[in-house]
């Protein structure tokens, strides 16, 4: 049976580049490790009267090449491992789409939806409160992620700005726009996994967008806009799925045919996409067993596992969440010939589009969308372009290549340096 253990997977994915890229055993050995993990414990009284304690993390894995960089979650599964796996993705992430952060993540172990509004503003706070020290725009700049958003990011800002006594855009990303957010932000990852797969179809299905099949798992924030601009392309969707249920399209052309915005108006009016009208209810393991050219798994981590990766029918899958696909199940897919666009690729449009809005924060500056988008769509495509070349020329999947080139970049920061 394999380790569900996301760190044990992290370590795994590492291990398994050694036998190509030499790194200096001290390196490595750093590299295996987060520098600090922080966990903090906070008690907060509900407005129902009762107290709780929360447990915070945030762990920081590496900032040979930048700040630390990372996401915030809040969700009830959250652990320190998931945690310290996240931040270790993060520091190839940065490393991958080449912007000078390291790597980090945070999360608080709740069920959101179980607090009221004015809770999750005060436990937030809270958080910030207990890692305002190790938080900062030159030392670790959180962001959204799971069942965090803008919202989440501004409280963020507000409470570490009153701590330090004047306004700190630059110390998160992913904030409102009114509030030193960035255009394009919000859809960023999910508009760079649809780069993605566009780039993936033309190279190894030699397909036109609009000849190809797709089903997208998990409806959040990356599903939703990964679909929105796969349709925008021309490429056809024929399953989606959300935390409630899969949804198989059975009008007569056999694809959602809608608009974009009108499917997303529905699934959020009835409450899941499986709900919509002219759908098929189906399982969300059906919507990762689809009759489709790609399958986009956007939910979360090991989704593809030993149990299933043989019953993918997919040619091409392209990682949109974090740790969709286990070791083990990567080696089915390379059995079966399927190809693989993996997610430290996939999804680093989100943290690319943070960087451009650090870094808007520290100059002052405000940029329009369209000149986010074309530095985005520039950058993406050239880091999927030196993955594709790194795995042709040594004869490796993409998931190592980009482990590689990751890896690369970051040891040679860390000797640059003189880290020991």
């Amino acid at each position: 049976m394999e380790s569900e253990d996301p760190f044990n997977n992290a370590l795994a994915q590492l291990a398994s580049i050694t036998d190509i890229v030499s790194i200096d055993p001290e390196y490595y050995e750093m590299l295996k490790s987060p520098r600090r993990e922080v966990i903090v414990s906070l008690p907060l009284k509900l407005v129902n009267g009762d107290t709780v304690t929360y447990t915070g993390y945030r762990v920081q894995h590496n900032n040979a090449r930048g700040p630390y960089k990372g996401g915030i979650r809040y969700h009830q599964n959250v652990t320190l491992s998931e945690v310290k796996a996240l931040s270790m993705w993060m520091t190839w992430k940065s490393a991958i789409i080449d912007i000078p952060f390291g790597g980090a993540k945070g999360g608080i172990t709740v069920e959101p939806k179980k607090l009221s509004h004015d809770d999750l503003e005060r436990l937030t706070r809270k958080y910030v409160d207990a890692i305002e020290r190790d938080i900062g725009p030159e030392i670790d700049i959180p962001a959204p992620d799971l069942n965090t958003n803008p919202q989440t990011m501004a409280w963020i800002m507000n409470e570490y700005s009153r701590l330090k006594g004047h306004n700190v855009p630059a110390v998160v990303t992913g904030k409102p726009v009114e509030v030193g957010g960035s255009e394009g932000r919000n859809a960023a990852t999910g508009r760079g996994v649809a780069i993605c797969v566009r780039e993936a179809v033309k190279k190894f299905l030699k397909k036109d967008m609009k000849d190809v099949t797709v089903a997208v798992q998990g409806f959040g924030n990356v599903g939703t806009n990964t679909a929105r601009y796969l349709m925008e392309m021309g490429a056809k969707i024929v399953a989606l799925s959300d935390v409630v249920g899969g949804a198989r399209s059975v009008n007569p052309k056999g694809y959602f045919d809608q608009k974009f915005d009108d499917l997303l108006a529905e699934s959020n009016k009835i409450g899941s996409i499986s709900n919509v009208k002219g759908v098929e209810q189906i399982s969300n393991e059906e919507v990762l067993e689809s009759e489709a050219d790609v399958l986009v798994p956007s939910a979360l981590e090991n989704q593809l596992t030993e149990q299933n990766a043989h019953k993918i029918r997919a040619s091409l899958v392209v990682e949109a969440a974090n740790g969709p696909t286990t070791p083990m199940a990567d080696k089915t897919l390379q059995r079966k010939g399927i190809r693989l666009v993996p997610d430290i690729l996939a999804n680093s449009g989100g943290v690319l589009v943070s960087y451009f809005e650090w870094v808007q924060n520290l100059n002052r500056d405000h940029w329009t969308e369209k000149a986010v988008n074309e530095r985005l769509e520039a950058k993406m495509t050239k880091a999927f372009y030196e993955v594709l070349d790194y795995s042709e020329k040594h004869n490796i999947d993409m998931r190592r290549a980009a482990l590689v080139l990751a890896v690369e970049r970051v040891a040679a920061a860390m000797k640059l340096s003189g880290w020991h």
